[in-house]
């Protein structure tokens, strides 16, 4: 029997990109049930960006953070439920709401370039004796060394447990190899592992980190989530389950939960020629909005702003260096690609303004 790993499923949070934040407290509760009653024993819920984000103007979600609390508080009886954290746009006193309620666990989740950020958060959260964890998001955007040196700041902060995170889903299976080996080279924390599946590979880089001895995989019924989705916990499970894993987990209840609470949630079909872009380039799609932008203001192909993009700056989308990127590729006769408004308001899970 392999060593045990554990499922920690994102449904309620980053799938709820996929339904423009639309999930209530009664689909809480009940996806919650379902994946409690089938032995998940880490639950995230809240909105997609995570505490505050409506209030920041990230997208409106169908109820607030405590109504979200309260939902999965109230449900569950042995599983820990969580909620993401982004500093700076989480405020400390979210933390506090948090501890209130009981929740479990914490995600602090910054970029890999800016772990510093996170300090108050995780000392915050400590103090309530919360099980925390850092997530880097964007870990590919710096080396592993570099990595290795912001794992360090997360252990002295308090982090109990740190995030390889492949936002864009552009990662491969040698690649996670770097990062956990930089990773366990500075620390002896439990590591996790965020996939998702721009590039086809969320589930079998899932099944990798756990044979590295990654003791988080972050998963979703169905797949749902933001862009091209995360790693499927019904697969991941099952191929888990057949490779000899020791996970408390029931398949035919985990695949009954998936089938019956979220695939009719599911409209998308087929694979969308950015969600694939966006992990050749390990573009981040929370900023597809820009790219709507400027490839429109320009008449310039989006895929190709993305990629150009991706060879300057991987974290952030600045607009001077789209603008600058866009007026280049017009000139040289690139013209626009028409992928239809569709292709973009996904990403955000809905009608978002150009700022979120």
């Amino acid at each position: 029997m392999k060593k045990d790993v554990k499922i920690l499923d994102a449904t309620l949070r980053d799938g709820s990109y996929d339904v423009n934040f639309s999930f209530t407290s009664e689909d809480t509760s009940i996806i919650c049930k379902a994946l409690e009653d089938a032995g998940i024993q880490y639950i995230e819920v809240g909105h997609g960006v995570g505490l505050n984000a409506d209030a920041m103007g990230y997208g409106k979600a169908m109820q607030t953070d405590e109504e979200y609390m309260v939902a999965a508080e109230k449900t569950l009886k042995k599983a820990k439920y969580g909620m993401f954290c982004i500093p700076k746009i989480a405020r400390l006193e979210d933390i506090d709401l948090a501890h209130k309620h009981g929740m479990g666990f914490i995600r602090i989740g910054t970029n890999v370039t800016e772990v510093a950020n996170s300090e108050q958060y995780i000392k915050r959260a400590k103090k309530h004796k919360m099980f925390v964890t850092a997530n880097y998001m964007k870990s590919y955007a710096v080396p592993p060394k570099e990595f290795a040196k912001q794992v360090k700041l997360s252990q002295k902060y308090g982090a109990d447990l740190i995030y390889i995170v492949d936002s864009a889903g552009g990662m491969f299976p040698e690649d996670i190899e770097k990062y956990y080996k930089a990773a366990r080279s500075v620390t002896d924390l439990p590591l996790g592992f965020h996939g998702h599946d721009n590039l086809g590979l969320a589930v079998s880089n899932s099944l990798f980190a756990a044979d590295l001895g990654i003791e988080f995989i972050d998963t979703t019924l169905q797949s749902l989530g933001r862009s091209a989705g995360n790693a499927c916990t019904e697969v991941v499970v099952a191929a888990l389950l057949k490779k000899g894993y020791n996970l408390p987990i029931d398949l035919l209840k985990i695949l009954e939960a998936g089938q019956k609470h979220v695939q009719p949630l599911i409209s998308k079909t087929g694979r969308m020629l950015l969600d694939t872009v966006a992990g050749y380039a390990e573009f981040h799609s929370s900023y597809m909005p820009k790219i709507q932008k400027y490839s429109a203001k320009y008449s310039v192909d989006p895929a190709l702003l993305i990629i150009e993009l991706c060879k300057i700056d991987k974290v952030n989308a600045d607009e001077n260096i789209l603008d600058t990127i866009a007026r280049k590729l017009k000139t040289k006769g690139r013209k626009e690609v028409s992928l239809g408004k569709y292709q973009f308001n996904r990403y955000l899970g809905g009608e978002q303004d150009e700022k979120k």
